[in-house]
């Protein structure tokens, strides 16, 4: 059984929102929150944990030990925010022009050392908690810096574990699966050189247009003839620029866009049908085109025994619990750290209506302070679950 966090913890709502809010208010993209990290490290310092800084450029992390238990876990939340300009009608805008608290981060931070502070005063568990504060999340480089900078043998671990908010979920549910939770994502460009000419005499020349039209309609037959329907992938076209002019067919074309896939499999295989069908096309038209696939989010895969964990936490905080969601289509950079630990990432709901039903990264989005509690409820009751102390028999 879950254990439930006493009341106690209720009363951390409002340092939680004023933190959250003073976030808000001065967002920072990923690998310049030096503000955000020096707030986190002066918080965490005040509860008197362990914390050190810059660890993979701007993260924290605090250590909060109690008993003699060997086993440690890991708790993330991200820091970062997003190139957006605000147009949230709520009395704490971003001050900083053209930056956003956009996916709530800023509230992931608050719910995060709300869990430190209540835990530094009520050491109901055994064992060492690492509280990870990683920058960068949203341009999949954070957790890869944090490993580069020797995070998990500076601070051994044995599990970690990630939570997101979820607009459009009902405020205060919870969801998560075993397996795959987020898709990868993967970043292509194809660049096609043909022979350019007058825009009168197209049987001249190579038109690039035209090439790289057949390759848009070709690598939408993908999912849909060559993997199953139901895989979950998405290609995706998103640019398409030349160098024609009004009377000058162009002779090259840059493509660019982005895969979304659920396994390491299927990214494997859209890959290799993308080369099949660019080298296809290039010797029909008889023209050069160079292809690059670059995945910057792998997939987040949910280990069993710590899925099974974090539904029996969330449970016991929510009657809204779903223990086999489908799978996100979005990315989450929590991936590398559930490859090199067994770990789950759970998604708790933002609410429904105005704001805080606004899809994350919009402009009007605002993160949901009436579920900071739950969120801290939630590591703090994953603590005392997988940390539990132990009872000493005397004979």
């Amino acid at each position: 059984m879950a254990i439930v966090i006493p009341r106690a913890l209720s009363a951390l709502k409002s340092k939680m929102t004023d933190i959250r809010q003073d976030l808000h208010r001065h967002p920072e993209l990923g690998f310049d929150e030096q503000r955000t990290a020096k707030i986190v490290a002066s918080e965490l310092r005040s509860y008197g944990l362990e914390v050190y800084e810059k660890i993979g450029v701007t993260g924290v992390v605090g250590i909060l030990k109690s008993g003699d238990s060997n086993r440690a876990i890991g708790l993330r939340a991200d820091m970062d925010a997003l190139p957006i300009q605000e147009t949230s009608p709520h009395d704490y805008p971003s001050q900083n022009n053209g930056v956003m608290h956009a996916c709530g981060h800023d509230g992931h931070t608050a719910m995060l050392l709300g869990a430190a502070c209540y835990l530094s005063n009520n050491l109901n568990f055994e064992g060492t908690v690492v509280f990870i504060f990683q920058p960068s999340e949203e341009n999949g480089l954070g957790a890869k810096a944090m490993l580069k900078d020797d995070l998990f043998t500076k601070f051994p671990i044995d599990e970690i574990y990630g939570m997101h908010n979820l607009p459009g979920a009902p405020r205060n549910s919870f969801s998560t699966r075993e397996g795959t939770i987020c898709s990868s994502e993967s970043l292509f460009e194809i660049n096609i050189q043909a022979r350019g000419g007058h825009s009168a005499m197209p049987q001249k020349g190579v038109d690039a247009i035209l090439v790289g039209s057949e390759i848009v309609q070709a690598l939408q037959h993908i999912v849909a003839r060559k993997l199953d329907p139901s895989s979950g992938c998405v290609v995706s076209v998103t640019e398409f620029t030349t160098d024609g002019r009004r009377n000058v067919l162009p002779g090259n074309a840059l493509l660019k866009g982005d895969v979304r896939a659920r396994t390491p499999e299927d990214r494997t295989q859209i890959k290799s049908l993308m080369q099949r069908i660019l080298d296809g096309i290039a010797h029909s038209h008889e023209v050069e085109i160079h292809f690059s696939f670059q995945t910057e989010f792998i997939e987040t895969i949910n280990s069993p025994e710590q899925t099974a964990a974090s539904i029996t936490v969330a449970k016991g905080l929510s009657d809204q619990v779903d223990g086999n969601r489908s799978p996100m289509s979005f990315s989450e950079d929590f991936a590398l750290f559930s490859q090199a630990k067994p770990g789950c990432f759970i998604l708790i709901g933002n609410g429904t209506e105005g704001l805080n039903g606004k899809p994350l990264h919009a402009s009007d989005y605002d993160f949901n302070d009436e579920i900071l509690t739950t969120g801290a409820s939630y590591w703090a009751s994953l603590v005392s679950e997988r940390l539990p102390k132990q009872d000493i028999i005397k004979c």
